[in-house]
Formats: structure tokens, sequence, C-alpha cells
């Protein structure tokens, strides 16, 4: 019998979140059927139901929504250095490891907690995107590859580029509308093994629950 190979996607899940063991998180939250993949670094922030990150993966001070797709090596909100200083170099608040304080500088913390990231439900974030500080994404938007999101982007907009900027829009706004009022990333699990094979044709859910 050949070996079988199991990437991260495949692992079975449940309604425990399953977080890689190489992963370090920090004062954060995971949903149900959540999956946290290797040698991620998740900081104060609350991941929902059903999304999952793959390898390589920062989150800082963030909160993401429920059914989010966030590829490898995806950055967001990476963190600041403090410029008005006279060094940028982080032993003028993380002074304790340097020997030059008994305690961090917290100002320093409190400010980057302050500047927290929003994502949405049904984003799809590309690979080796980054997600600027304070950014709002809406539902069902998409982030390509390599793109560096400066800006709030509106629900089911695909983004691209450096800095991002809107292409197009995935669906009609009228779809859009819908799809916003139906709000299916809400429905309880019962709903969704009733209506699993319904989310393929566009059309037909909107007629259906529109």
């Amino acid at each position: 019998m050949k070996p079988i190979h199991q990437t991260h996607a495949d692992i079975p899940l449940s309604a425990e979140p399953a977080i890689n063991p190489s992963s370090h998180i920090t004062n954060s939250f995971a949903g149900a059927w959540t999956s946290i993949g290797p040698n991620n670094k998740i900081i104060e922030s609350r991941i929902g139901d059903y999304t999952y990150t793959m390898d390589d993966v920062t989150v800082n001070y963030a909160e993401v929504g429920k059914f989010t797709s966030i590829a490898s090596h995806v950055c967001i909100n990476p963190v600041d250095h403090p410029m008005d200083r006279v060094t940028q170099h982080h032993m003028t608040y993380r002074r304790a490891a340097f020997g030059f304080a008994q305690t961090n500088d917290e100002d320093i913390f409190n400010w980057r907690r302050g500047n927290r990231v929003t994502i949405g439900h049904d984003v799809w974030i590309g690979h080796g995107a980054i997600v600027m500080k304070g950014v709002t994404i809406g539902s069902g938007a998409v982030v390509g590859s390599g793109a560096i999101v400066t800006k709030d982007v509106e629900p089911y907009t695909v983004v691209v580029g450096v800095a991002a900027r809107p292409i197009r829009k995935r669906f009609s706004e009228e779809t859009i509308r819908q799809l916003l009022q139906i709000a299916w990333w809400d429905w309880s699990r019962e709903l969704l093994e009733e209506r699993f094979l319904e989310l393929n044709d566009i059309d037909a859910f909107i007629r259906k629950y529109g």
C-alpha cells in the first residue's frame, strides 16, 4: 500500500478548533470548525467559526469573521514602530528585555491595540497579502495575492495590487444587497447541513432565500 500524503487542508475538523502545535497564539479566540495552520503567530485576535489559515500567517490585533480563507504568508495588521523617537528600535518599549528598565512601555502596545483590523465573513485573502492597521474588509471580498491593503474594502469587492485597488465586484449590487441581508454565515450548523447543496448556485440561492 502506498503512503497517503495528507495536507493541512485535508485534516478532519470538528467543533473544537484545530491548531497546529507549531503555531504561537497569545490571548486569542478561535471558533468552531476553525483551522490554524503551521507556524502561525496570532496575537490578541478573534477568529470566527469555520475560518482557516494556512502556513506562516501572522494576525495581530484583529477581528476575523466566519468562513474566511487566509492563504499562506499573509500578514494582518503588521505592527508599527514609533517613528517620532530618536530611535525606532524596539529597545525603547521592550526595554525590560534589554535591561534598561524593570517594565516595558505599555503605551506602545496599547497604541497598537487601538488600531485593530476588522475582516468580515466569507473573505478570501490570497497568498502573501498584507492588510495594514485599522483597515476594514467587508464580507465576501477578495484580496489578491501579494496585495497591500491600506484602505477599507467594500463587501464582495475584488482588490489587487500595491497599494490595493478595486478591480470589480463579484456580483451585481442587488445580489450583494441580498446576500448581506440573508447573512447565511449566521445560519446554524443544522441549517447549513440542510441547505449545503444549495450553496453552489447563486441565482437559485437568491431566488429562494433573498
